[in-house]
């Protein structure tokens, strides 16, 4: 038993000693002789390197967008699944989705290995476990209209690997982003996003530029896929769900900047809408009532820019 271990441990610095995340950097062997300020320009120098990193992965990630919209527009889910930092941020891209573009809870998913006590807590060997990261996109029940979307700094965290070939056994669409190269979790999804960001300014610390980068793509992902589906008018965030006192003024705003009306009226056709702002600024700009509003943006599948140019 103790020689399997050993083995298992060498095969896993092997591993680690070939991933470019988990490398040392350079620039920063000095960093712990700096000041304060020369500390924070080294982790600054060293984040201004991410977003070049991102931009050449916009081929592979507009095929992810266009894969998540139509099976979103299907009648699919877009679902996340990471271990630690990288199913942190696959969480927190999800919850947001809802109160910015209204979409249920069901419709986008974020599943971290070691489930809801992963969030805050470390889960010893969750990331480990490849069957239960299967076993986790099985509990809802994920099928082959879904999306997938697998992510892995490292890019060799056997859950996310074991979730991701679970998912292309069922013929469901599968994504991956990591920052490392000819890495296994990027070859067991049929699209690969992968931005190299380089060694991280403290070793493996990748919650610094690698976490940076996957929380760049999956604001890509989710915000253009919603861009797609009608979610936004101009720029403005008409779908959102009013849900606290911060959010029902935004509303007011946002049906004021789409019209140009006075807050006055933009309140009155708030609450006519029941506090629907995409159908607050299709009332005002085509002169309609609620109802008419409405189905007009039906018709439309819910593109107010479309609805309100076709009247």
């Amino acid at each position: 038993m103790q020689a399997k271990k050993v083995s298992g441990t060498s095969d896993l610095l092997a591993q680690l000693n070939k991933i470019v995340s988990e490398g040392r950097n350079p620039e920063t062997m000095d960093i712990d002789l700096l000041s304060t300020d020369a500390i924070l320009r080294k982790i600054n120098q060293e984040d201004a390197k991410v977003a070049n990193a991102v931009a050449q992965e916009i081929p592979q990630i507009a095929n992810a967008v266009d894969t998540i919209v139509s099976r979103l527009q299907a009648g699919g889910r877009l679902v996340y699944t990471g271990a630690g930092t990288s199913g942190r941020l696959g969480i927190l891209d999800a919850v947001e989705c809802r109160p910015t573009f209204s979409v249920p809870d069901t419709l986008v998913i974020g599943i971290i290995a070691g489930g809801e006590t992963a969030i805050q807590h470390a889960v010893e060997g969750a990331e480990d476990n490849k069957t239960q990261g299967a076993k986790d996109i099985k509990a809802i029940d994920f099928c082959e209209k879904d999306v997938l979307v697998g992510l892995s700094a490292s890019g060799r965290t056997p859950y996310v690997v074991g979730a991701l070939e679970y998912a292309a056994s069922l013929g469901a669409a599968t994504i991956s982003i990591a920052c490392n190269p000819d890495s296994i979790v990027l070859d067991a999804a049929s699209i690969p996003i992968c931005p190299v960001v380089g060694p991280e300014c403290l070793t493996g610390s990748t919650r610094m530029k690698s976490g940076t980068a996957q929380k760049l793509v999956l604001n890509m992902l989710s915000t253009a896929s919603m861009i797609r589906l009608g979610k936004t008018y101009q720029n403005l965030m008409v779908d959102v769900n009013a849900t606290n006192e911060k959010l029902k003024a935004r509303a007011i705003r946002i049906v004021m900047q789409a019209t140009d009306c006075t807050k006055e009226e933009a309140s009155k056709a708030l609450e006519d809408a029941k506090h629907n702002a995409k159908v607050a600024i299709m009332m005002i700009l085509t002169d309609t009532n609620a109802s008419e509003a409405e189905t007009m943006l039906v018709t439309h599948h819910g593109f107010l820019r479309r609805a309100v140019e076709q009247q």
